[in-house]
């Protein structure tokens, strides 16, 4: 609270934010609501709650009525709530405080949902405040820019001006989007962070409506053979494209995961456990091989002694972003011409998993993603493992029997 303050004052702002029990306020010079534009030091309750998020609310809340104050756009409302006023710095001047008592009249708690563009900035900032994801800064600022910022952008260009933030235009918003699409997937994920961040009670089939993709459009075609994988990597002229190849088809990495992995476990003698690292999209987790004679049969033991061999790429954060790292091996894969995504080795690694009968928490914690996606995403290879299983089982009993 009080580096908040020091940075409002050090901007110039006059208003200051104050904790008062468990609720959040603000305090400054505010007009009198009788008119005559001397403004007078009271308080202003915002109805936030003392907490991280609430501060960071808080504190988009008093720069929007800051605004409204430099504007002349501030007026009392008719709906209000009791304020009491303060005095100011000579708090035994009387005429002061006969100021103060004529200015505490019933002023309103700030409407958050009044300017959108403001309880926009104001989730972004808790967003990036949230303690998991400052741990995980490159990934944080990918994860906003892909997957947040053109839900967002989306709304605000349906939003009616001027408008505040609802389920109906929520509900707007992602139905703009076409059923069972990643994208309304994704804006489903986006927009209900956001209605959680502004307490919007969203309906209930919210999940069902927003449609995951799955592998919907992947079901339908046909993920690369083991074999047909082997084969394909004698189209890429290149060695270094053809260590990533490699490298993705054993292990199932993201696209920019091959720039950011520890490879010192591929050198003779190493256990081939792969560690993804920290700056990566969702952070630090370990991955083995499958299968583990593919690390011999694409030279990735090469890769262990010298990591260099792998394509010249920025991988700086500082001027790029895991997104654009991404988008060069995806790059990569059209100008070879290759018949599948970069993607389609990561999914025809999963399925190999599921096959074989990995556990589906073990891989989801391999893959970099939850147990729900991994459910969600892999649910037809799944289903029928789990069946095929039961049936084993049960023609098992007969056969005994």
């Amino acid at each position: 609270m009080r580096s908040r303050n020091g940075g409002l004052a050090a901007a110039g702002v006059r208003l200051r934010l104050e904790r008062r029990g468990r609720w959040l306020g603000v305090r400054g010079p505010l007009p009198c609501r009788s008119g005559g534009g001397e403004l007078k030091v009271q308080r202003l309750s915002l109805g936030l709650p003392a907490s991280a998020a609430g501060l960071i609310e808080a504190e988009a809340q008093l720069l929007q009525l800051q605004r409204q104050l430099a504007q002349g756009g501030f007026v009392w409302p008719q709906e209000h709530t009791r304020l009491a006023a303060i005095h100011g710095p000579d708090r035994s001047a009387t005429g002061a405080t006969r100021a103060g008592q004529a200015c505490a009249r019933e002023l309103p708690v700030v409407d958050p949902s009044a300017d959108l563009q403001a309880a926009l900035e104001a989730f972004e900032r808790a967003f990036f405040a949230d303690p998991r994801r400052r741990r995980q800064s490159a990934g944080s600022r990918s994860t906003w820019r892909a997957a947040y910022r053109p839900y967002l952008r989306r709304l605000q260009q349906m939003a009616t001006v001027p408008s505040g933030l609802s389920a109906d235009l929520l509900m707007q918003v992602l139905e703009s989007y076409e059923l069972a699409s990643r994208s309304r997937q994704q804006c489903g994920i986006a927009l209900a962070a956001l209605a959680e961040h502004r307490a919007i009670s969203l309906p209930e089939d919210w999940r069902e409506r927003s449609g995951g993709y799955g592998m919907h459009a992947a079901r339908f075609r046909q993920l690369p053979q083991d074999d047909a994988i082997i084969e394909m990597v004698q189209r890429i002229p290149n060695a270094s494209w053809r260590l990533a190849y490699g490298l993705m088809a054993t292990y199932g990495l993201r696209n920019h995961e091959v720039f950011f992995c520890d490879l010192s476990s591929l050198a003779p003698g190493g256990d081939r456990v792969l560690r993804v690292l920290p700056s990566s999209k969702t952070g630090e987790h370990q991955v083995w091989p499958f299968q583990p004679g593919w690390v011999e049969r694409f030279e990735l033991e090469r890769l262990g002694r010298d990591p260099g061999a792998l394509p010249m790429v920025c991988t700086d954060l500082g001027r790029t972003t895991l997104k654009q790292v991404g988008q060069r091996v995806a790059e990569q894969f059209r100008r070879y011409d290759l018949p599948i995504s970069a993607y389609d080795l990561r999914h025809a690694w999963a399925v190999r998993t599921i096959h074989i009968g990995l556990p589906d928490t073990v891989a989801a914690r391999m893959m970099g993603h939850s147990v729900a996606i991994h459910t969600r995403t892999y649910h037809h290879w799944i289903t029928r493992r789990d069946q095929q299983q039961a049936v084993d089982a049960a023609l098992a009993r007969i056969k005994a029997a």
